[in-house]
């Protein structure tokens, strides 16, 4: 098919929270640009991620745009975490209010993207048939968003139901009366076990890894605090871009080992009673780099578990951590562990007993087979780089960019690669991402691509790509970086090992979000070193 005539100032891949922030930018230039959307809606994570208890672990009124004083004030969130429901409405809202949806292409999944040199722009296919030229291209594809599939056999043979956290239906699965096999206990296993387990029959769960999870303490918001944090937003949006998470949570300068344990036990409990796994993290300043430190709370999460749940040996697998606190996502929840204690609800410590296969009936493990009218595969993501791989990039030369990142992600600031021209990945690997409020990292990555692109325009350059000395640099500080903590010990998606085959490398950056926005402020406020710009 051939390329429209007209080609586009801007291609933006996906439409969930960094797409419609980029949307929303951009319709306030003059640019031609256009939105790509293989849903049929906006939302991204939020339109797929609709299974039982689905909600938000950052609080609602931080986990949301800053950019519109209006929004903020207009809209009234009704719980302290908002559900999936709620989100998805919130967003829905946000494009229907800044007149988003017509700049947007849904049910059309981008196939290729590929670098014309000679032309200094890219060629975007699509399965729907469209080839379009942009000059610029805004990859807001989340890294969480391709679903992982689980490496167990005999997955189609099963004759029940099946259905994928990461992938729900929209039409409500009926639990009643069923016996239920949940696959893993990462955060939507965490948080859709205790709904499913308050209508099936019989619920097992099989757990391989087990996850850190703390109540979540989720309310509804009372009139008054909300009106409270919204007569003071810019105050606390201002906290937030200098936070080192994104978010209004302070944290403590002194060590956990010069501190008594009278003062170790308080924090803890506020941290286990706030709600807040970010608090417990920054309870004292080497809970996440000294292994010592971090051994202190994670014997008080464990003492919590057995003192919740009252089988010892089910206790003891729950909390059976062979890594330390924060090094793998901690999850919130609700009565997650007293769940454990309902008759009908039963663990399977699958490194104890593994699972052998997939059959017909249920799950056949070593030591044999239940069986199971309904299975469901709480599994994660392909994440960071799973979505970018799909949408076929192919920089100078036709390298594809999985063939560049072959060892790992190469990037500089998290936002640009070498030998890829024009490409911006938001709140992609080697950024704060997935480490912080992401909702902030969305609207700080959106604003400084729009403010090179401004830079761009008025100096008539083409072209602008990581230069690969300052990538190289890039990615050895975010190693440095992240290797100083204890977050590289555990395996799971943030070491990039959680699918296999590939290469183990720590995937966000933990310089911390503050930090970070004012670096990649000072590279464009100097005119943009580490960059190739090219008239």
């Amino acid at each position: 098919m051939p390329i429209d005539p007209g080609v586009l100032d801007v291609a933006v891949v996906g439409a969930g929270l960094g797409g419609l922030y980029a949307a929303y930018r951009l319709s306030a230039s003059s640019r031609r640009f256009r939105v790509f959307e293989s849903a049929p809606d906006v939302g991204g994570t939020w339109f797929y991620n609709r299974y039982p208890g689905a909600r938000c672990d950052v609080d609602s009124l931080q986990y949301s745009y800053s950019f519109s004083e209006d929004l903020q004030q207009e809209w009234v969130w009704s719980e302290r975490f908002a559900g999936q429901p709620e989100i998805l409405d919130y967003i829905r809202h946000v494009a229907s209010r800044f007149d988003l949806y017509r700049h947007i292409q849904f049910d059309t999944r981008v196939t290729s993207v590929e670098w014309d040199d000679r032309a200094a722009h890219w060629v975007i296919t699509t399965d729907q048939g469209d080839t379009v030229a942009a000059k610029w291209v805004i990859t807001a594809v989340g890294c969480l968003s391709t679903p992982k599939r689980p490496e167990i056999d005999g997955l189609e043979s099963f004759t029940g139901e099946s259905y994928y956290t990461n992938s729900w239906p929209h039409e409500e699965p009926d639990f009643v009366g069923k016996r239920v096999g949940v696959i893993g206990t990462g955060s939507s296993g965490i948080q859709s076990i205790p709904v499913i387990a308050g209508s099936a029959a019989e619920v097992t769960v099989y757990q391989r890894t087990p996850a850190y999870t703390m109540p979540a303490m989720n309310r509804p918001l009372e009139a008054a605090e909300v009106a409270a944090h919204k007569a003071h937003y810019p105050r606390h949006r201002a906290q937030e871009r200098t936070s080192r998470s994104g978010t209004l949570v302070t944290g403590h300068s002194d060590s956990i080992l010069a501190a008594s344990d009278d003062e170790i036990h308080r924090r803890f409990e506020e941290c286990w009673h706030a709600g807040s796994f970010g608090c417990a993290l920054v309870s004292f300043a080497d809970i996440i780099t000294d292994r010592e430190a971090n051994d202190r709370l994670v014997a008080f999460v464990r003492d919590k578990v057995h003192t919740i749940v009252a089988d010892k040996a089910v206790a003891s697998a729950l909390a059976s951590w062979e890594y330390p606190f924060g090094s793998r996502r901690v999850c919130l929840d609700t009565d997650y562990y007293a769940t454990f204690n309902r008759p009908h609800v039963h663990l399977v410590d699958v490194k104890k007993d593994p699972i052998a296969e997939v059959t017909p009936r249920g799950v056949r493990t070593r030591s044999g087979e239940r069986e199971h009218d309904v299975i469901v595969y709480a599994t994660g993501f392909d994440a960071f780089t799973g979505t970018l791989f799909r949408l076929g990039i192919r920089g100078r030369s036709g390298v594809r960019l999985e063939d560049a990142w072959a060892q790992g992600p190469r990037t500089y600031l998290g936002i640009q690669s070498s030998g890829f021209p024009n490409l911006f990945i938001v709140v992609g690997p080697q950024s704060p991402s997935l480490v912080v409020n992401v909702v902030r990292a969305i609207e700080q990555h959106v604003d400084w691509i729009m403010d090179a692109l401004d830079h761009a325009d008025a100096g008539g350059i083409t072209t602008m790509e990581a230069a690969p000395a300052a990538e190289t640099e890039w990615v050895s500080h975010v190693a440095d970086v992240g290797y100083a903590t204890l977050y590289p010990v555990a395996d799971s998606y943030m070491t990039n090992v959680n699918v296999p085959g590939k290469p183990r490398v720590f995937m966000p950056y933990l310089g911390g979000f503050g930090s970070y926005g004012d670096r990649i402020s000072r590279v464009a406020a100097d005119g943009y070193p580490g960059f190739v710009l090219s008239r």
